[in-house]
């Protein structure tokens, strides 16, 4: 327990010094980070001072208590800054863990002339709760076997990269491919058009798939098809499992089922929708393919950018892209959302099952990247599933019983627990924020956000009275 208390202290101390970073660049705001810099570095300090280094004892159950303690440390933590600048409480709160999760989610307005620290603040959370989703996902979650997650590990270790031969190397590699991404998002975005500080901000914000933007109309700020293609692409290969960039690099294999099975999806659904707006909505095909092709992936792969209110589309429009919601990008990716694998893997155990109803004495085994699922994985997965479900539908049904309408209600649901961003409707879709809802909601959702960037049942455990039995049996002296 020692060990969680003092990453928990580094991770604040982390923060502080992200804030002095944006201090010493923004002295609009320079009163405002130094002053969070030191509560937060002070709060860290005592954490490190308390605790010990030493892993000596550190269990699997200490793991989950890790994994969920940070995040909301980092959340708080990102949340003082905003916080001391003019936010509430609850407001700080909400853009932070929304920011921290990468969900996109704002209650801000006046965007434009908001000041560039904050802005810049705001960015830096998000490509930080990207990485670390990253590291998480990876290293973490398999272990934990957090909705079939042990899958995951054989294919990005054992399969995929056994030229790497440690943790620290492959954590080196996917931040090196992840900066780099960066790096080269934002020179083009620089040839695009846009300023430096618009470049640096927004490419941090669409490789982590984020979707925070200095602007209130979000990425339709920016009119080029140029930045708009640009930022589709880039949006994409943040979506992407960074397990598969380095098998790529190391081995020279791009072959993934849960790749492919996304892009051919996106692929079916832009090309239904740029259709669908070429005929209905008198758009030139080459305009209606950029259009869906922007807001498709962005959605699909949780960002949340937008360049237009889709949901003026049409029913078919506004029915397409609540359900993409829920979709996600690939696992190992920055993405939010349900993510491609266990979809896959859920479509194929139900055509397993439909072949048993029929065919009782038939053998059915499920495979995976050429691997036969295992029974753990199966069931991992569609527990997965059920608490997704069943999440939402308390999120919703509660958000009803605070008083919001049934399409805000279930949107913001849905686009908190998949990390998303704006939802459907005219309050909170993407021509709106969340800042009108009641403080009961946003707290509300701040809770579906976490739960949704930790895939729940990380978070879950800890509200069981055996799991706190278990780590008090393990004794001070071991835990």
């Amino acid at each position: 327990m020692s060990f969680v208390i003092f990453v928990n202290g580094l991770t604040l101390l982390f923060f502080a010094a992200l804030m002095v970073v944006d201090a010493a660049f923004f002295h609009a705001t320079a009163g405002v980070f130094m002053l969070a810099a030191m509560l937060v570095g002070l709060a860290g300090t005592a954490l490190c001072l308390v605790s010990s280094a030493d892993l000596k004892g550190m269990q699997r159950l200490h793991t989950f208590l890790m994994t969920s303690s940070v995040w909301m440390s980092a959340a708080l933590a990102g949340a003082v800054p905003l916080a001391l600048w003019q936010l509430s409480p609850t407001d700080a709160f909400f853009e932070a863990m929304s920011g921290i999760t990468t969900t996109g989610s704002t209650v801000m307005s006046g965007l434009d002339q908001t000041p560039r620290g904050i802005i810049m603040w705001r960015a830096m959370l998000q490509a930080v709760g990207g990485v670390g989703f990253i590291v998480t996902a990876i290293a973490l979650l398999p272990i934990l076997k957090v909705g079939g997650m042990q899958l995951f590990r054989t294919e990005s270790s054992d399969k995929g990269d056994k030229e790497l031969r440690s943790a620290a190397l492959f954590a080196t590699a996917t931040l090196q491919i992840y900066a780099g991404l960066i790096v080269l998002c934002a020179i083009v975005y620089l040839a695009g058009g846009m300023n430096l500080f618009d470049a640096i901000t927004h490419a941090m914000t669409t490789l982590s798939t984020g979707g925070y933007s200095g602007y209130d109309a979000s990425f339709g700020h920016f009119q080029s098809p140029f930045l708009q293609w640009s930022a589709t692409l880039f949006m994409l290969l943040g979506g992407l499992p960074f397990a598969w960039y380095i098998r790529g690099v190391y081995r020279g294999s791009f072959a993934s089922e849960q790749v492919r099975m996304m892009l051919w999806s996106l692929a079916g659904v832009i090309s239904v929708l740029t259709l669908w707006m070429v005929f209905t909505r008198d758009v030139g095909l080459f305009d209606a393919l950029r259009m869906v092709s922007f807001n498709v992936i962005s959605v699909v792969t949780t960002t949340g950018y937008a360049t237009e209110d889709y949901t003026l589309w049409g029913t078919l429009a506004v029915v397409a892209f609540f359900f993409l919601m829920a979709v996600g990008g690939c696992t190992g990716s920055t993405a939010g959302g349900a993510k491609a694998m266990r979809w896959l893997i859920f479509f194929r155990l139900a055509r397993a099952q439909i072949s048993r109803v029929y065919s009782p004495n038939r053998v059915v085994s499920v495979k995976y990247e050429g691997r036969r699922v295992d029974e753990d994985v199966a069931s991992g997965v569609v527990s997965f599933f059920i608490f997704y479900a069943a999440t939402f539908a308390a999120l919703s049904i509660a958000l009803t019983l605070m008083g919001v309408d049934m399409t805000t209600a279930t949107s913001a649901a849905l686009t908190s627990l998949a990390n998303v961003g704006p939802g459907i409707g005219d309050i909170i879709g993407p021509a709106g924020n969340f800042a009108t809802l009641s403080d009961p909601a946003k707290l509300l959702l701040i809770l579906g956000m976490f739960l949704g960037r930790l895939e729940m049942l990380t978070v879950f455990v800890l509200f069981t009275p055996r799991f706190w039995r278990e780590v008090s049996e393990l004794g001070p002296a071991r835990g």
